[in-house]
């Protein structure tokens, strides 16, 4: 681990503000993912702003209903929180199905939005990865993809987002709440916050430079069937190879989100009317212009007997 500087601000503003003086600085609470990058020098940042000391560790209702949750709440509170169990079960059941509870217990929600992709190849500082060094290329096309993105991906990158939180949040309509540096701040829709690659996959997020994440916003609860399937490939401590968040409401109606398939939670709103329509044609629909590998191509017929097992619960 290379050395670094380190500070513990007092407010979020203050937080903000420290790393507009540090351009390269890291945020860290829980450092369940930034610890072992830096370790492994996959990231090497000179100036490390703690900000487990900001206050953003509470779960208050809104005005009109929803819940805003702070940056800093931990997963397994927030999976335990009884409004959330009962008003947004999906969210409960991803976070239950992401890590170990130990990890659970340290990390945190703006954290968990944030974590880099679990790419083999981003992890491996042997091997061409433009995520990690971008202009390098990326050594996982034409490499082993089992794992890796069948939609949304570029020739720059075919990574997967690995947060099963995030893709609870997409399928909620959730929001993200930021502060810069110079004070503002604003409400980034889920749709919105995780980035496509394009030719720049290593901007994963739409968070500006020193931009610090206050909370999370779910909207007033749209009640429904709330489901989180997740298939892997052990039963714990493993990334999605598919997952299937879906609310279905008593009149066929269906939000579907998807994980493990591409670069951000993968939800395609003008497909979900084909959910009454059965698997295949919300599939099909959901993943239209799917451009798997060789090796990944199963994901597609994986995430339609997905989907079908979930409806099948679902609609009982």
């Amino acid at each position: 681990m290379k050395p670094f500087t380190y500070e513990r601000p007092a407010s979020p503003a203050e937080a903000a503000a420290a790393a507009a003086r540090h351009p390269a600085a890291k945020f860290i609470a829980g450092g369940t993912n930034l610890l072992d990058l830096m370790k492994l020098q996959i990231e090497a940042p000179p100036h490390l702003i703690d900000v487990n000391g900001l206050g953003l560790d509470g779960i208050e209702p809104m005005a009109g209903g929803g819940l805003r949750i702070g940056a800093l709440v931990r997963n397994t509170d927030l999976a335990a929180d009884a409004r959330v169990r009962r008003d947004y079960a999906l969210l409960s059941r991803a976070l239950l199905a992401g890590a170990s509870g130990q990890l659970r217990n340290k990390a945190t929600t703006a954290g968990n939005l944030l974590q880099r992709t679990r790419c083999p190849y981003f992890y491996d500082t042997n091997m061409a990865c433009n995520k990690r060094q971008p202009g390098s290329g990326c050594a996982a096309i034409g490499g082993v993809s089992r794992q890796l993105a069948v939609i949304g991906h570029s020739e720059a990158c075919i990574a997967t987002n690995p947060s099963d939180m995030a893709v609870a949040l997409r399928a909620l309509d959730a929001a993200v709440e930021t502060i810069a540096a110079d004070g503002a701040t604003r409400s980034i829709p889920m749709a919105d916050f995780h980035r496509l690659p394009g030719d720049t996959p290593q901007r994963e997020t739409a968070l500006r430079p020193g931009e610090l994440i206050t909370a999370v916003t779910l909207p007033a609860p749209v009640g429904g069937r709330q489901i989180y399937r997740k298939v892997r490939d052990r039963a714990s401590y493993a990334f999605a190879l598919v997952s299937v968040a879906a609310i279905v409401q008593r009149d066929g109606s269906a939000r579907v989100a998807l994980g493990g398939v591409a670069p951000r939670p993968w939800r395609v709103e003008a497909a979900e009317p084909e959910v009454a329509r059965g698997a295949g044609p919300a599939m099909r629909a959901i993943l239209d212009g799917a451009r798997p590998t060789h090796e990944n191509a199963f994901k597609v017929t994986l995430a339609e007997r997905t989907l079908g097992a979930v409806l099948a619960e679902a609609r009982g």
